[in-house]
């Protein structure tokens, strides 16, 4: 491990169980996408990332190889940059060429995808402190001070269109939380899939070679591995739309018949065709999402798309008299 640090900040597998008890407990049943992601579950979305038909990753990549530069000169060179959701790093690697930070904290959730990232940036950028901290970003949680990190200037960058895997009023909650770890007069650059045609949205989560079928039934594997679930696999099945009125991609996994599922002690009973929600996938307008920044304490700044308007990244900045953590 040749990064600076590393800390593991997630709870134990009991609150794992708790959580996806009570989702399955709750009307409609729905788990967090948080969960999709064990080692074949990393390795499945880097497969989708690369189909033909998802069209986010590399509209976004091309973004920010085009205007990564304008972006740092929007933000500032040194400082530190904190990464949520960091995956691969692959879009972070050109903000770390042109922001040139003194430090940069890596957070994921997927252990083993998190260390091999962090060990190879730090490959690629010897002179960057590097502190991967495994931790459920929702919660934002505060930065070990073990790890010295700088209380400023700092810059968040959220990628991915992630943000969208909440409702609108959750994501304003959740830069909410975060607004503090930052700090008065910081940045955040946050990716957002934008609003466009029903069957391109839906294509997207439904490839011809079933790669996201596999992605999302993957979850049931997991519970059934690591948590000593009971699900029949072949008894559900993968189904994604998108839900106009809400303005998002729904993913579900969808029971094929009744039955009745055991886990960590509970018995959770399944109708036919009753669904568990796996993720949400909001899509926004360029004035809905800066409407939604403003509304969490963010001032917009300005935003970046493609030529096809199909993706967007956005620059916000704190006030200054936000109090410091």
């Amino acid at each position: 491990m040749s990064f600076s640090q590393y800390f593991d900040l997630l709870p134990s597998q009991i609150a794992f169980l708790d959580d996806v008890v009570a989702g399955l407990n709750s009307n409609p049943k729905q788990i967090a996408p948080k969960y999709f992601y064990d080692k074949r579950g990393c390795s499945l979305f880097e497969d989708i990332c690369n189909l033909p038909e998802y069209y986010p990753t590399r509209t976004e990549l091309s973004i920010m190889a085009e205007n990564a530069t304008a972006m740092a000169d929007w933000i500032g060179k040194g400082g530190t940059l904190i990464e949520i959701g960091c995956g691969n790093s692959h879009k972070s690697r050109l903000l770390l060429e042109e922001l040139q930070p003194t430090e940069f904290v890596a957070l994921d959730i997927a252990v083993e995808q998190l260390k091999s990232s962090c060990d190879a940036l730090a490959q690629e950028f010897p002179k960057i402190k590097i502190v991967a901290l495994r931790a459920d970003f929702e919660e934002a949680p505060a930065i070990p001070a073990e790890a010295g990190i700088s209380a400023a200037p700092r810059a968040l960058y959220f990628p991915g269109s992630t943000i969208g895997n909440f409702t609108p009023t959750a994501a304003r909650e959740f830069l909410s939380r975060w607004a503090p770890v930052l700090g008065a007069g910081s940045y955040a650059l946050i990716g957002v899939d934008m609003k466009k045609d029903r069957a391109l949205l839906e294509a997207a989560y439904n490839d011809a070679n079933g790669v996201t079928a596999s992605f999302n039934q993957n979850l049931l594997s997991r519970l059934n591995r690591e948590l000593r679930a009971d699900f029949d696999e072949t008894a559900f099945r993968h189904w994604a739309f998108y839900n106009a009125e809400e303005g998002r991609i729904e993913m579900h996994l969808k029971s094929l018949c009744l039955q009745i599922v055991s886990l960590g002690g509970a018995r959770i009973e399944f109708s036919a065709n009753e669904t568990i929600r796996t993720e949400i996938s909001c899509k926004y307008s360029i004035a809905e999402f800066q409407e939604l920044g403003r509304a969490a304490g963010y001032l917009p700044q300005t935003f970046w798309t493609d030529s096809k308007n199909m993706f967007a990244v956005h620059l916000f900045k704190l006030p200054p008299n936000l109090a410091t953590p």
